[in-house]
């Protein structure tokens, strides 16, 4: 089929110069949300139509099997479709999608296409108890006669409860002639495509609905009102699917998910957590309050603990993060690694059962097993224009408060004295120190304020 998808439109409501569509929900544009429910649909046309913001929309979503037409000015939904009309392929129905209207569901559009079939003019409608604001669905003995704008109803037609959602297919040839047809004789001067309707009436091609499972599933965004409760609704409804899948969410209400999260069995999640890009939650993990992960690996059992900060970045199983740690991309912790507070990974692997308990930086790094790395180490990578690598064997023990200084090697089953700043290779099996000699000085007496005059 063909698919066209209206995302022209203005949105002075947003009150943003960021084109309406691209406003992120779930971390992900609008536009990009109907973009991906269109593909599932295998269309073999795909078209946007764009026009407020220029050449944004296409520059942030190009991809091969998209093509764009430009509506300027911008003279109604009806006039916005025309201007797609060159790329549709006759042979084929055409499908009308909204790009700020992110949540419509496939399985929803397959019940419309199934009711338009080959030949028939099919709308998505809703019922709601409120329908201010929307085209209202006219029927006569049943059947869909035409649909009237709210500014252009009688109060008897306002009165009706079926609305149009605006998403719609159509036999394609018919579509094009009725386009051809249209008039903005109208309240908002506007060429509306609601008024294919009466023409398919009039050609005798019969006028099908289908409704979606929600009412929500036809939601626009016109506000940042608007935008917050899809958000919530969007979440709402990513956090019931975890919940089906055996996940334990301490409160469904505050987790958020932009981009894909995939759990395994017993997997528990504390509140206030953000998941963004694409995250894997093996079996048994648990996952504290208010932690930031992206595009990371959690392993099997391990724990994360509260306000913890993990991107592109793989946790072995049965590891302990945090609280307050930050692992940031290239890290790679094996079985059993603990990541202490205020620690901070970078660019680093590390083997099976070493730890980083308190207060340290890490960069750069090749760590063995069974590694102890004291509060307040830092591996010193960087002299201010290139990075060096410290490698740390396994069985070594780092003493508190020592700098590593790169490219330096602390041999199998070393020591690092407290404080120690290595600028040299400590080798294998030895005490390596380096600190001024203590000295105590007898009879020295503490400053104390002198009295004012």
């Amino acid at each position: 089929m063909n698919i066209v998808i209206l995302a022209a439109g203005m949105g002075k409501r947003m009150q943003s110069a960021l084109p309406k569509v691209l406003h992120p929900l779930a971390g992900k544009p609008l536009l990009a949300h109907v973009l991906d429910t269109a593909r599932s649909l295998s269309p073999s046309t795909l078209c946007v139509i764009y026009g407020h913001g220029g050449e944004q929309v296409p520059a942030l979503l190009a991809a091969p099997d998209l093509t764009f037409a430009r509506q300027e000015p911008q003279l109604g939904t009806g006039h916005a479709v025309a201007q797609a009309a060159s790329q549709l392929n006759d042979a084929e129905p055409t499908l009308v999608l909204y790009g700020d209207v992110p949540l419509t569901a496939a399985a929803s559009l397959q019940r419309l296409i199934a009711a338009a079939g080959r030949d028939k003019l099919a709308i998505l409608t809703v019922d709601m108890d409120d329908p201010t604001g929307y085209g209202r669905i006219v029927r006569e003995h049943g059947a869909i006669t035409r649909i009237v704008e709210q500014k252009d109803a009688t109060d008897a037609e306002c009165a009706i409860t079926e609305v149009n959602t605006g998403i719609l297919v159509a036999p394609t040839a018919p579509l094009k002639r009725w386009l051809a047809t249209l008039s903005n004789n109208n309240a908002q001067g506007e060429y509306y495509l609601t008024d294919i309707v009466a023409r398919a009436v009039a050609d005798r091609v019969p006028v099908a609905s289908a409704q979606p499972a929600a009412v929500w599933e036809t939601l626009g965004v016109n506000s940042k009102v608007q935008l917050a409760e899809l958000e919530r609704i969007h979440q709402r409804n990513l956090a019931n699917a975890l919940l089906e899948q055996g996940v334990t969410l301490l409160d469904p209400a505050r987790l958020d998910v932009r981009g894909s999260l995939a759990c395994g069995r017993d997997v528990t999640i504390d509140v206030g957590c953000v998941f963004e890009g694409e995250v894997q939650i093996a079996d048994g993990a648990r996952i504290g309050a208010h932690c930031v992960i992206k595009n990371a690996g959690i392993g099997a059992g391990a724990q994360i603990l509260p306000f913890c900060h993990i991107e592109d970045a793989a946790v072995g199983a049965q590891s302990v993060i945090g609280p307050y740690a930050r692992l940031r991309p290239g890290t790679a912790l094996a079985e059993g690694v603990h990541i202490g507070n205020f620690v901070e990974i970078k660019n680093s692997q590390i083997a099976a059962g070493s730890k980083a308990n308190h207060l340290s930086y890490i960069g750069d790094a090749t760590i063995g097993a069974r590694v102890n790395i004291g509060a307040g180490t830092i591996t010193c990578n960087y002299d201010g224009a290139n990075k060096f690598r410290t490698v740390i064997e396994d069985d070594a023990f780092i003493g508190s408060d020592s700098q590593l200084v790169a490219p330096v090697t602390v041999g199998k089953g070393a020591t690092l004295g407290a404080g120690t700043t290595l600028t040299k290779d400590a080798p294998a099996g030895a005490l390596t120190i380096s600190r001024a000699k203590q000295v105590t000085l007898s009879g020295w007496r503490r400053p104390v304020k002198l009295k004012k005059q």
